[in-house]
Parts: C-alpha cells; sequence; structure tokens
C-alpha cells in the first residue's frame, strides 16, 4: 500500500511542451507507481495533447471547464466538468481545451504512453464547428 499525502513541500506545477499545443500545466498526484501516473492537467483555451495511446488505457475525470476528446477515425465528443472518459488500451486519442474555455482533468494513466504527431489545426478546429 501506498498512500501520497497531497501536495508535498516546495512541489511545483510544470508546464508541459514537447507532446502538447498551447499551454499547459500538470500536477503530480501519484509518481510512476508500478505503471500507474496520476495527474492534475489545465489547458489553456484551445491547448490540447497530440495524438497518443496508453499501453494499458487511461481515465480521464474533468474537473473544471470544456473542451474535447477524440478517438481516430471518431468525431471529436465534448467534455464538461463532472465526465469520466476510459480510452482502451492503444487507442489513439487527442483531448483539450476548446478554444472559448480552459479545460482541468484528473488523468490516471496505466502503462507506457506512446506520444505521436501533433493534432492539425484543422482537425481540431472542426471539433468547434460540431
Amino acid at each position: 500500500m501506498k498512500i501520497v499525502h497531497g501536495r508535498p513541500d516546495k512541489a511545483e506545477t510544470e508546464e508541459r511542451g514537447a507532446t502538447f499545443d498551447g499551454t499547459v500545466w500538470a500536477d503530480p498526484v501519484l509518481p510512476a507507481t508500478d505503471g500507474v501516473t496520476i495527474n492534475s492537467i489545465y489547458f489553456t483555451p484551445g491547448a490540447r495533447t497530440h495524438w497518443h495511446r496508453h499501453e494499458r488505457g487511461q481515465i480521464l475525470q474533468v474537473t473544471t471547464g470544456s473542451g474535447w476528446v477524440c478517438s481516430e477515425g471518431e468525431a471529436p465528443q465534448r467534455l464538461q466538468a463532472g465526465d469520466v472518459v476510459w480510452v482502451p488500451p492503444g487507442e489513439r486519442h487527442w483531448h483539450g481545451a476548446s478554444t472559448g474555455c480552459a479545460l482541468a482533468h484528473v488523468a490516471i494513466s496505466l502503462g507506457t504512453t506512446q506520444w505521436e504527431t501533433p493534432v492539425g489545426e484543422d482537425e481540431y478546429l472542426a471539433a468547434e464547428q460540431q
């Protein structure tokens, strides 16, 4: 058993970059433990992940704001506070904030993450046209 008691002293919020577009901040909730990582992620309006996959899947729990999640070959799905998303193992997807609103979620990633290409601006903006 491992208990993580809140935010450690002097822990800094991490600005994410190489695998995201826009400004994205992350606070670790549970450091990598037995192949599981948990982070609280904050996307500024228009920010999003690149396409990626998770070895054993991912759970997203939206805590505030609104945004999008999209699996390859499917239409983007709107997200809002209170939503929970299960992304199956190996499913190529992206997620992030809408253009006019920030999005925060808790991301529970299972196994390794394979980061891929950025989401095209046209692909992203198409979500907003729905």
